[in-house]
């Protein structure tokens, strides 16, 4: 029984080499990613099949049978591909064995088919296990012990089966035992090898979208392509990097001269219908080296497409020297890479078009104010053309004065006290229609005149609360508010006009205006108009405070 032993130890030592190779290749790969097509399942057939017919030859021959590592091979394919390659696998390696003959001939042939079937069924009840090392050798004793029961009560005549059994029964059940926890503990850190590599490159992807975000928010142009080029080629083993558009080249860095794989990834329809899909493309080129003492040796092109809403509009191209091995790992971080740029991209487009729609609308809350704004004021300057000339001719400089400002370029949010000029100078016009009649009310905090809030939104609420609260009543008294409440900026224009009724609507300004808080500050921009508890109107804006 020792020498027995030995002898499967050392022979197991050599199958587990072979193991080891095997794990390193592509097939054991993309077994370990679950991704196995109809070949692959085949070819992992065949392969578990094999190893086991050579467990066989490299049996050790014992009382007319053969002491061996069979099993292995079978066992592990079931393990790791389910029970019926493994079924099938032990098939053929029975199948081998039955035909070589002996006494245990059959019994061997049937135990090896079943063993790979168990081995296959306990990894699946088990799958988070299956991988490892100790779920191997519990597989591997479990099945050898049934093999032995299978040769006691199959092959005859029992005496001799029974002779054999008390011989390479606990070898085997120990040595393939072990042997199957040997090759699972391989592929178990194959797996652990591949997420930590997986996770270093998910880190740098990571880490160049941080540094390329601020830039891509102005878009993709010359300017923001090569710095992004740049970033991405100091932090990547990538020897050149290029980014395009549809049309042109807008950035190159790096050594080599690769203008024909960049002009194809332009202008080749067959690699644009491609990457529209989604898909990346590798192209392989020789260089020859000129003697310029540059390095020439640049091959290898991933390209990438970057997209903004589904619509391609150029791409990321990686190059690298032809010594370098692409693997599965470069492949999918470059293509990660451009997903992120991508999103980046389309974020900046949209905070663009959002820009874009808060100008519109402030275009269109000037042109609703102007026009009934500039009626009322030149009437009230006739008015006082007879009575008081020289009030008239201050009023035409402030009316002047107010246009300029409000035809001018404004930013999406200006400071608290250049919007109070702008509420100063409406006021000025509504003072002089109403008289005496018209009574105003400054209660500002001096932290808030820094704070940015949209133009015109004041002048908007200060506007509705006159218009529709205190000019029916002819007359009355308006507050003007501004404090800081915690992280945000609470601004209150109130009135003691004619209040307001549940079925009253926005007019155009006030809709405007909420559009604008919605589309700058999301949930946390707020208009809140209630009753007020002396009569008339409270208006409260509530913007949150950014720097």
């Amino acid at each position: 029984m020792h020498e027995v032993f030995f002898n499967l130890a050392e022979r197991l030592g050599v199958i587990v080499t072979l193991a080891f190779f095997l794990s390193k290749t592509k097939l054991f790969g993309n077994i370990l990613n679950q991704q196995l097509n109809i070949i692959q399942k085949i070819g992992l057939i065949i392969g578990g099949g094999l190893f086991g017919i050579l467990g066989t030859y490299w049996g050790i021959p014992i009382k007319g049978a053969i002491a061996n590592s069979r099993v292995i091979g079978p066992a592990i394919v079931g393990i790791i591909g389910g029970p019926y390659i493994g079924l099938l696998a032990g098939f053929i390696a029975g199948f081998h064995r039955a035909l070589l003959g002996g006494f245990t001939a059959v019994a061997c042939g049937i135990s090896t088919t079943v063993e790979g079937l168990i081995a296959g069924l306990v990894a699946k009840k088990f799958s988070d296990k299956k991988f490892k090392w100790y779920f191997g050798i519990l597989t591997g004793m479990s099945i050898e012990m049934l093999q032995m029961i299978i040769i006691l009560n199959l092959a005859k005549p029992f005496k001799d089966a029974l002779d054999l059994v008390e011989v390479i029964g606990i070898p085997m059940i120990v040595i393939n035992g072990i042997g199957i926890g040997i090759f699972l503990l391989i592929l178990e850190s194959v797996v652990e090898e591949k997420k930590k590599i997986g996770a270093v490159f998910a880190a740098k992807a990571l880490h160049i979208a941080n540094e390329t975000l601020p830039i891509l928010r102005e878009g993709l142009t010359v300017e923001t392509a090569k710095k992004v080029a740049e970033i991405i080629l100091n932090k990547t083993d990538a020897d050149a990097v290029a980014i395009t558009d549809r049309n042109s080249v807008l950035s190159y860095t790096g050594c080599g001269n690769h203008k024909e794989i960049i002009k194809k990834a332009i202008e080749d329809q067959e690699m644009l219908r491609t990457l529209e899909k989604g898909d990346i493309c590798t192209v392989s080129k020789k260089e020859n080296n000129k003697g310029d003492g540059k390095d020439n040796n640049l091959t290898t092109a991933i390209i990438c497409p970057l997209f903004i809403k589904n619509n391609l509009i150029g791409t990321l191209q990686l190059f690298y020297n032809r010594f370098m091995q692409l693997n599965e790992f470069t492949t999918t971080f470059v293509k990660g890479l451009s997903q992120l740029i991508s999103t980046q991209l389309e974020i900046a487009a949209l905070e663009k078009q959002t820009k874009l729609l808060t100008k519109a609308e402030l275009k269109a809350l000037q042109a609703q104010i102007n026009p009934h704004f500039l009626l009322n004021s030149l009437n009230c300057i006739v008015a006082l053309c007879r009575i008081d000339p020289d009030k008239a001719r201050e009023l035409i400089i402030k009316l002047s004065e107010y246009f300029r400002r409000n035809l001018r370029e404004w930013d999406p949010l200006i400071p608290l006290s250049e919007e109070l000029e702008n509420v100063n100078l409406y006021l000025t016009f509504e003072k002089a229609r109403f008289s005496d009649k018209l009574h105003i009310e400054f209660d500002i905090n001096n932290e808030t005149t820094t704070i940015k809030v949209p133009p015109f939104s004041v002048e908007t609420l200060v506007e509705n609360a006159i218009k529709h609260g205190l000019l029916p009543k002819k007359g009355g008294t308006l507050q003007i508010k501004a404090s800081k409440n915690g992280h945000k900026v609470v601004i209150e224009v109130a009135d003691n006009g004619i209040g307001i009724n549940g079925n009253t609507k926005d007019g155009v300004g006030l809709t405007n205006l909420k559009e604008r808080l919605k589309n700058l500050f999301g949930e946390e921009g707020e208009l809140v108009i209630t009753p007020n508890e002396k009569g008339g109107t409270i208006a409260r804006l509530i913007i949150p405070i950014t720097h």
